[in-house]
């Protein structure tokens, strides 16, 4: 099976702007690009909450989707599908589409924000729970030992 958005031609910038979009008529107070290389990595943003001001950030691992790409076995996969920089518009395409879907059950009333947005809420540090549960090796998650599980 084939990436999703594999084929897309829409430029990241397009992509990016739609997503800050929805991030702003979902309630963002403010949304931040962090570049490297000239090269948009990731977006956080902020929302004011029940409990206060939560700050988000959301990963786009671009070298990950080139990886993918490349090594596809799909046959429709074509050389200029395999690109970096068509890794970079489906990379952001794939998480625009993962936003849209989770702003969606928000809206729904299906879930709640941080419950959905949680692995990308940043505490104090920097850290978002997601890379402080991996730094902890996930032992918080365990139920090894427990009785009750």
């Amino acid at each position: 099976m084939a990436i999703l958005n594999y084929t897309t031609s829409i430029a990241t910038s397009v992509t990016l702007a739609e997503i800050q979009e929805m991030l702003a008529k979902a309630g963002a107070q403010a949304i931040m690009q962090e570049f490297d290389s000239g090269v948009v990595t990731c977006l956080s943003f902020r929302m004011m909450l029940p409990n206060g001001a939560v700050f988000f950030k959301l990963p786009c691992n671009i070298q990950g989707v080139h990886k993918s790409l490349k090594a596809s076995k799909s046959k429709s996969l074509r050389p200029k599908h395999r690109t970096i920089e068509q890794a970079a518009r489906t990379a952001w395409r794939i998480v625009k589409d993962w936003v849209e879907a989770q702003l969606a059950m928000i809206e729904a009333e299906q879930a709640d924000t941080i419950e959905l947005f949680l692995p990308f809420a940043q505490s104090s540090d920097g850290r978002t729970v997601y890379e402080t549960l991996k730094q902890s090796e996930f032992k918080m998650l365990s139920h090894e030992g427990n009785s009750n599980a």
